[in-house]
């Protein structure tokens, strides 16, 4: 029995169930795919439309947002359910904070317009104006710069005031807590793959950016661990160039790449040691393959934008490396995470 006044943990998926609209999202087979990698099975997880929203990120922003606001209402642990959220809410003037690529911040307005709070969400430059109006139908306020996604990062944060809350999905030492929270938020994905296929897949392929999907994905499979690789554009390969340094690198994204949501340069900080511990292999992708990789996917009934797309590239790049050191066999189960659909807002 609990102890007065401590409340029951509540796992995320629990909560999630409670936002309007939740369902687990397609687990989709793809067999021609199987047939000619050579393994039994090929899965994609198809994030195109979670809780009304083209993508993944939402789990994690409305987690963190839940456990965010909660203590920030003196309550030991969050809410069940998103009623009970509103009402430890009622009557704030919170104004949740982030800067995004697309759509975390897109999914932090809609947690905001949920709750009666509002939403500033800074966007770096270069991204189409679908970004910005996306943000906007959601009741966020944008607030647009020329800066490069790592930039505009710091520069949400430092405009934290007040009743502000920073809602961001990547860390930085001192900035700990609420990525973390992301991370678990992202933990309903994998828990929804494992019910569908009723055990862990052999390989897990992941999308990555600042790393907070790949380390749920590491986090999750922790009893009996799948090999799991990362992908990458090429031009924005944090996570490949960290591990052959063997400590976190900073690269310059300020090339354009239609995989927007994944122009990510530095690697999250509560990321890192999970990452450098225990990924198995990381992959980049270029432009080309991506596009080739979504015409694919969509021929096959999965609209996927880029980012999703890029993890059948990444897949497809490995298969073709004699010196991978990743290699499914015959009898491999192989997961693609297909993290979202096509622009406007591709992370």
């Amino acid at each position: 029995m609990l102890a007065p006044g401590v409340e029951p943990a509540v796992l995320p998926r629990e909560f999630h169930a409670t936002l309007p609209g939740y369902r687990p999202t397609p687990l989709t087979p793809l067999p021609g795919v199987a047939a000619g990698l050579g393994v039994a099975q090929v899965w994609v997880k198809d994030e195109s439309e979670r809780l009304g929203l083209p993508a993944f990120k939402v789990l994690g922003a409305s987690w963190a947002v839940n456990r965010a606001l909660s203590a920030r209402a003196g309550h030991p642990g969050p809410a069940r359910s998103l009623d009970e959220l509103r009402r430890r809410t009622a009557g704030t003037a919170t104004t949740l904070v982030t800067a995004t690529d697309g759509n975390h911040g897109r999914a932090l307005a809609r947690m905001a317009r949920l709750l009666g709070v509002r939403a500033r969400v800074h966007l770096p430059g270069g991204l189409d104006p679908a970004v910005a109006d996306a943000v906007a139908g959601e009741g966020g306020e944008v607030v647009p710069t020329d800066l490069v996604y790592d930039d505009v990062g710091r520069h949400a944060a430092e405009s934290v005031r007040g009743d502000d809350v920073l809602v961001q999905d990547t860390s930085w030492p001192g900035y700990e807590d609420v990525p973390g929270w992301v991370v678990d938020g992202y933990g309903t994905l994998f828990a929804e793959v494992d019910e569908h296929l009723g055990a862990a897949p052999d390989l897990v392929v992941v999308p990555t950016g600042v790393g907070s999907l790949l380390q749920a994905a590491l986090q999750h499979h922790r009893s009996r661990p799948p090999a799991v690789l990362a992908v990458e554009p090429v031009g924005a390969d944090c996570v490949g160039r960290s591990l052959a340094a063997g400590r976190p690198v900073t690269v310059d994204t300020s090339a354009p790449t239609i995989m927007a949501g994944l122009n990510c340069g530095t690697v999250s900080a509560t990321a890192w040691p999970v990452v450098a511990q225990r990924l198995d292999a990381a992959v980049a992708v270029t432009d080309d393959q991506a596009r080739a990789a979504m015409s694919e996917l969509r021929a096959a009934g999965v609209p996927l934008g880029p980012c999703g797309a890029a993890a059948l590239a990444g897949l497809r790049v490995l298969a073709a490396d004699p010196r991978a050191t990743v290699r499914p066999g015959a009898a491999a189960v192989v997961v693609l995470v297909g993290t979202d659909g096509p622009p406007a807002g591709p992370g």
